[in-house]
């Protein structure tokens, strides 16, 4: 009997220890997962706005989150936009309410930090504080301002859209005239050797430059990539037989707004992105010219 309780004992302590090791293991692996996530999508935001090591980002570039929220109180339903203000020389966040005809409701002061906001479990907590218990609300989506010298630089939407096998999580980045800056895929699914194509420079780099008149009807053709337009939007993988500037101008003229080239046996995945990046851009124009227009009247200090 007395050897059953020991060994029951020793059982119940080394599932402990197990579990406690486990949990500890989860914790501190989640947390690098976390901030890998985080360093993976800041590198590929300042990409898109042409950063990097041969062209450092400025001391003063701001990435400035604004995140919009579906408000119901009782049968009325509002748009709120979680807005980055400043006050008192410090930045902060306000929500501006409007109606769905775009009209001003109200706004309310936000008690949470630039940083807290980043977490979704903050902003819902720092909501719950100012809405009334009557309101709900649902999270829509984020876009990020991207500001230097007191000036907006660029936009970065991110997004995501049905493809061939499950959903592609994108970044989307335009300039302050809705020029598409570029695009980055960020997570997909698709198959490999033909819809994962999304992924390559001779694909995603189609949509660099295209400007937001050329989006609006931005389609998929079918038929094979010329070869000189392939090298140009690989170019950064060549090693040898770089193009000239004078080559890669000419180029740029001749392929700028023209339709998006499919992947070869992968007309879906080429028209998924298309259409989701259309999508994406074109909402975004939208909603922000309404916001816009709602901080100005309303003399609202948004830091963008």
């Amino acid at each position: 009997m007395k050897e059953i309780i020991k060994i029951t004992l020793a059982l119940i302590i080394t599932c402990v220890v197990a579990a406690s090791a486990m949990g500890l293991t989860f914790t501190l692996t989640a947390k690098a997962k976390k901030h890998n996530h985080h360093m993976n999508v800041h590198n590929a935001m300042m990409g898109l706005l042409g950063f990097g090591q041969d062209n450092p980002a400025p001391s003063d570039l701001e990435l400035l989150s604004v995140y919009r929220y579906i408000v119901e109180d009782s049968d009325q339903k509002f748009l709120g936009y979680m807005v980055p203000v400043e006050k008192d020389g410090e930045e902060t966040y306000e929500m501006v309410l409007i109606d769905l005809e775009s009209n001003f409701v109200k706004k309310l002061e936000v008690p949470i930090s630039m940083e807290a906001a980043q977490e979704a479990h903050d902003r819902a907590s720092a909501l719950d504080k100012v809405l009334s218990p009557n309101q709900s609300f649902i999270y829509a989506d984020a876009s990020v301002i991207a500001t230097a010298g007191n000036k907006r630089i660029g936009y970065i939407l991110p997004g995501k859209f049905p493809g061939f096998r499950t959903f592609i999580h994108v970044l989307v980045a335009m300039d302050p005239q809705f020029e598409l800056l570029g695009l980055e895929i960020m997570e997909h699914e698709e198959d490999a050797g033909l819809g994962a194509e999304i992924e390559e420079d001779y694909f995603k780099k189609q949509f660099e430059g295209i400007s937001y008149d050329k989006l609006k009807t931005l389609n998929v053709v079918k038929k094979p990539m010329p070869e000189e337009y392939t090298q140009y939007l690989e170019r950064e993988q060549l090693t040898e037989g770089l193009l000239t500037k004078e080559h890669i101008a000419e180029i740029q003229r001749k392929y700028k707004d023209q339709d998006i080239y499919a992947i070869t046996a992968s007309t879906i995945s080429s028209k998924a992105v298309t259409n989701g990046v259309k999508g994406i851009a074109k909402k975004f124009a939208y909603r922000i010219g309404k916001l816009d227009s709602v901080l100005e009247k309303q003399k609202i200090r948004a830091a963008f």
